[in-house]
């Protein structure tokens, strides 16, 4: 018994000793930021005890000398990302420049985890305050900060997080008037985490125009089931009326067919827009709204679906600047209703064409590897393997299985096909 306390009387003394050290090793390793400007009164140099951060004329970020894996307590913050993808690959995200725009519950938590993995200048912008009921979803917002604006509560706690990247925060509405204002300065990616359809549709454009990397989030209101939630590209995404409006937009307004990454959920909503009434029961949300063309009416929101969304979209944005490959899933949107189906046809077939079905020695759950693993769903007559437009989600009256090596005794390989070429 002796023992153990002494054991535990050693346990947490060093617990303790390490506590102290740490505390005292942050107070004496404060940093030192300045911010000068230079000769001609136009670039704005910000020094720090580890080198200097350059903002030229022009607006363009530059790194002078600036290595902020460099400071000791830094390096020890972002220690586990450097052991998942190495130290030059973490370099690329400290001396990258990210703007973030729409700061609710998809781009709270977006923001936080790039503040958290490193990046080492933000930009950070929303028009808008934080409200009591967005507690239920945002990434940091307290009590104490309803009212204020959604940009500089975020600035305010990440100051605290990891003082050393560069915040800027914007209390403002993205549109034409404010583009390169948010824009310009050439930044590595532009996060789009907003949830209305002209503002988000104007924004898209204009990264394609400017040649800007872009996700975008659509909607993660009114979902429930985060194992359904993915990325691809835009001409992928389905059973969201937020982005089949943003494409049908970016494809008449502007001839933009795709190439832009988009976050979104497989789930059908589970719920509609709540019907909107005013304080003395008035049915007319216009008369309300802070900025004309946004909702008034109520999206009901599961607060962890956003919070996902927005933990997706940073761990993609980071991926891609670290230059870290990662192979996304599939998007194959067909149930098991489909498999059967497609299981069902292809027995039909053998039966029809051959007399018999006895070499269909596959099941349900072989089929759906088939289509799903093998052939993700698409015809093996498609030209392209990459373009996936609308021809992605044809309805799979369309498609069928059937086997390409009738000679093999047990059924050789399947291919998808359209229905009813068959026998090809």
């Amino acid at each position: 018994m002796e023992e153990k306390l002494k054991c535990l009387a050693l346990v947490g003394a060093g617990a303790l000793l390490g506590s102290v050290s740490t505390i005292y090793l942050l107070r004496l390793l404060q940093r030192r930021t300045t911010t000068k400007r230079d000769k001609n009164g136009k670039g704005i140099s910000l020094e720090t005890d580890v080198g200097s951060y350059l903002v030229d004329g022009d607006g363009d970020h530059k790194m002078v000398g600036f290595d902020l894996l460099a400071d000791e307590i830094v390096s020890e913050q972002l220690t586990r990302n450097i052991q998942f993808y190495g130290l030059e690959s973490q370099r690329k995200v400290t001396a990258s420049y990210v703007v973030v725009i729409g700061l609710g519950g998809v781009g709270s938590h977006a923001a936080s985890m790039l503040l958290r993995s490193g990046v080492g200048r933000l930009l950070l912008v929303d028009f808008d305050q934080v409200s009591l009921s967005s507690l239920n979803r945002h990434a940091v917002a307290t009590r104490a900060d309803v009212g204020l604006p959604k940009a500089l509560c975020l600035k305010k706690h990440f100051s605290s997080i990891f003082p050393e990247c560069q915040i800027d925060a914007k209390v403002l509405l993205y549109d034409a008037s404010s583009e390169e204002e948010i824009l310009s300065g050439n930044p590595d990616f532009v996060l789009d985490c907003i949830d209305n359809i002209d503002t988000k549709v104007a924004l898209l454009a204009a990264c394609v125009h400017r040649g800007l990397k872009v996700l975008s989030a659509t909607g993660a209101g009114a979902r429930a089931d985060p194992t359904r939630i993915r990325v691809a590209d835009l001409r992928e995404s389905t059973n969201d009326p937020l982005s089949r409006s943003v494409r049908h937009r970016l494809r008449k307004d502007y001839g933009i067919e795709g190439g832009i990454p988009v976050v979104f959920s497989l789930e059908k909503p589970k719920a509609k827009l709540l019907p909107f009434k005013g304080p003395n029961g008035e049915e007319n949300p216009s008369d309300y709204q802070i900025v004309p063309g946004f909702r008034v009416r109520i999206i009901p929101v599961l607060g962890t679906i956003p919070a996902i969304f927005g933990q997706v979209m940073a761990s993609y944005v980071v991926t891609q600047l670290a230059a870290l490959q990662v192979q996304t899933e599939p998007i194959v949107n067909l149930d098991i209703d489909h498999y059967q189906l497609l299981h069902q046809r292809l027995i039909e077939h053998e039966e029809s064409v051959y007399g018999t079905a006895m070499h269909v020695q596959v099941d349900v759950e072989e089929v759906m590897y088939v289509a799903k693993e093998l052939w993700h769903g698409r015809s093996a007559r498609e030209q392209s393997t990459t373009d996936v437009g609308r021809g992605m989600w044809r309805s799979v009256n369309e498609l069928m299985l059937v086997r390409y090596d009738v000679a093999t005794v047990y059924g050789g390989a399947f291919n998808i096909y359209d229905f009813p070429s068959v026998g090809v």
